[in-house]
């Protein structure tokens, strides 16, 4: 399986906007975005030469600030994409609402992980159940109604509980319903998209996929 080695907060520099790839750490004074001195585009002393972005430019950034905020590659940005091109309502839309109901970003918002690559190594690990049967796949598709769970054995359930502790303070969105007593989240209702939480122009994406 590929991964993703590079430098997180590299990511957040470069588009300029908080990603929430390193979870509570993204919230705090240690951010580099926080800091005046670091929070330009990565580049140092080159960075006064760029130019004025061309359209392409523009449509490649909002096309790159979706696929890292959702923890994604090409081959499965596309296939994302691919889909909500079939779908009946807007294909920008449709594409974030998709990203939305993956299981990773699910679980990132449930409080259940610190971040979205967390979320997706812990699925690996088999730590989470989607109506009491084991998934391990990061991919995974939530519907309404369906209820993602912990597993009953003590390493999953104190792993997650301290990440649901952590985060205890945080707002659920209202699609989404949580009981942290017995650490497991509902689905109430598809996410819309108010619900994603980065400034994103999906027309330009999709006219970025388009092409």
């Amino acid at each position: 399986m590929s991964r993703d080695l590079g430098p997180s907060c590299r990511k957040c520099r470069r588009e300029s906007v908080k990603l929430m790839l390193k979870g509570v750490r993204c919230e705090s004074a240690k951010c580099p975005m926080e800091k005046p001195s670091r929070n330009a585009p990565p580049g140092g002393q080159r960075t006064f030469r760029r130019r004025q972005s061309s359209e392409y430019g523009k449509r490649l950034r909002e096309t790159q600030k979706v696929k890292r905020y959702y923890g994604l590659f090409d081959k499965q940005f596309r296939r994302s994409f691919h889909k909500a091109q079939r779908s009946r309502t807007n294909t920008g839309e449709a594409l974030l609402e998709l990203l939305e109901r993956r299981l990773d970003n699910v679980i990132c918002k449930l409080g259940f992980a610190p971040s979205r690559k967390a979320a997706r190594i812990m699925i690996g690990h088999n730590h989470f159940t989607v109506n009491g049967r084991r998934v391990n796949k990061p991919g995974y598709m939530i519907r309404v109604g369906e209820a993602i769970g912990v597993r009953s054995r003590d390493p999953s359930q104190k792993l997650v509980r301290g990440f649901a502790e952590m985060d205890e303070n945080r707002p659920v969105q209202p699609w989404l319903k949580v009981d942290p007593k017995t650490l497991t989240g509902t689905i109430v209702a598809l996410p819309v998209r108010d619900d994603v939480q980065i400034p994103v122009e999906e027309q330009l994406v999709v006219e970025f996929c388009s092409r």
